[in-house]
């Protein structure tokens, strides 16, 4: 079975992001990039099924611009076998990544396809469920554990109420948590055996996906700073403050 696997190049969550000066997108010049916190999740997990004999081939694919080359191969290096990366300089919204990936699904033999449940910068949770839906294929959001036999995918997944474990039929889309599993490091030896794997660049004419976005972001603003605690002398105070400054009662 062929696992493939999106991912995407995300800022480094521990560095401080400044805005552009007209406020509609983030300073990207020198900033650190990294894989998305989840998608290199889900890498881990499809290295692990291959090590169980359950996957043959691990193939990433992206779609962003020519840097993006260097993530990949980093989970190039990680264990996956290849890459595709989409090359594109604009803009990309869940929809438009789930048109690519759909895509490029189509042209593969496929048995699942393995994907983080959000980017850390967007945060939006749908690329899977959107993926899933265009390709008419099962699906199970929020992967804590992964199992494959006899042609399905036995998943335990992460509910509101605790889990959920659920048989699905392959092929499918599986979106990973935090739980699932932890990442293993890229050796300095792997990320240069990874410069020599196979790589395909692609574009979005070649897939015949447009590049037309449902969602357009406008502007960006930094959170404004905290007001400084206080304490109160009693729960008169308390309630008094509650009632007329904070206005919540």
């Amino acid at each position: 079975m062929k696992i493939l696997v999106p991912v995407k190049r995300v800022p480094d969550w521990q560095i401080k992001l400044k805005l552009l000066p007209d406020g509609k997108d983030i300073q990207t010049d020198g900033i650190k990039w990294i894989l998305n916190t989840f998608d290199e999740i889900a890498v881990e997990e499809a290295i692990r099924l291959k090590e169980k004999g359950v996957c043959s081939e691990i193939v990433l694919v992206s779609v962003g611009p020519a840097d993006v080359r260097a993530r990949l191969e980093y989970a190039l290096a990680m264990g996956a076998d290849s890459a595709i990366l989409v090359k594109h300089d604009g803009p990309v919204d869940s929809d438009l990544a789930s048109r690519v990936i759909a895509e490029v699904f189509k042209k593969g033999d496929y048995g699942m396809i393995l994907l983080g449940k959000q980017a850390i910068d967007s945060d939006a949770n749908q690329t899977a469920q959107l993926v899933a839906g265009r390709l008419n294929l099962p699906q199970a959001c929020f992967a804590s554990k992964v199992l494959v036999e006899s042609g399905s995918a036995v998943v335990t997944r992460e509910v509101d109420g605790g889990l959920e474990t659920i048989k699905i039929p392959i092929p499918c889309v599986v979106s990973t948590d935090l739980r699932l599993n932890e990442p293993r490091y890229a050796a300095l030896p792997n990320l240069m055996k990874a410069k020599k794997k196979p790589f395909e660049e692609l574009s979005l004419e070649a897939l015949g996906v447009s590049a037309d976005l449902k969602v357009r972001v406008k502007s960006l603003s930094v959170p404004t700073g905290r007001k400084a605690g206080r304490k109160v002398a009693n729960v008169q105070e308390l309630i008094a403050a509650l009632q007329g400054e904070a206005k919540i009662l």
